[in-house]
């Protein structure tokens, strides 16, 4: 039996996995907001923005789906859903006593202030929560990126620490503050 693979409808955008098709919308998605991008991401794996890389990448988000790794999401305007806006990865999924992962993100620069990553996230919080029965979802950020900690905040992450040099983002170790959320209906 096939793998059923989640499609999330938000009033205004959708969210899924990514097949073959979509590989030029996500070249374009990522070379249009690279220099945008660029201060929040680890350093661009050589081959990022080749067809080639995006082959093999899909290749391994399906096979981590369905070994219950990770969910590597893409959100699709309902307006306009042969582009790509933005991304939601579930990442690091760890079962037995913790029921835990982290969640990642990015939206590109002209579609920022409009909501979208909002309904995006709570989307795929409700799914990662109901459907994955995960107990936390942690998030972090940098201290500098206020867009971040509005958009935890408002989704109701709850500040948990600060961790010096946490992650090496654009070739330099950043300090990040650690957000999670709890699902209180966890069973």
């Amino acid at each position: 039996m096939p793998l059923e693979l989640p499609q999330i409808k938000c009033a205004r955008v959708q969210i899924r996995m990514a097949n073959n098709e979509d590989i030029p919308k996500i070249l374009d998605y990522f070379t249009q907001n690279k220099t945008y991008l660029t201060p929040y991401y680890p350093s661009w794996h050589n081959g990022f923005f080749t067809e080639e890389y995006w082959q093999l990448q899909i290749e391994v988000n399906y096979q981590e789906f369905a070994n219950d790794r990770s969910l590597r999401f893409f959100i699709f305007p309902k307006t306009a859903s042969n582009r790509i806006i933005g991304t939601i990865n579930f990442n690091n999924i760890v079962r037995g006593a913790a029921h835990f992962c982290t969640v990642g993100y990015s939206l590109a620069e002209f579609e920022q202030s409009k909501g979208y990553m909002t309904e995006a996230m709570q989307g795929t919080i409700d799914y990662i929560f109901k459907e994955f029965n995960m107990h936390r979802i942690m998030a972090n950020y940098m201290p500098h990126n206020q867009r971040s900690a509005n958009l935890l905040k408002r989704l109701g992450f709850l500040v948990e620490g600060y961790a010096r040099d946490y992650l090496i983002i654009n070739g330099k170790w950043e300090d990040h503050i650690l957000t999670s959320l709890i699902n209180n209906k966890w069973s």
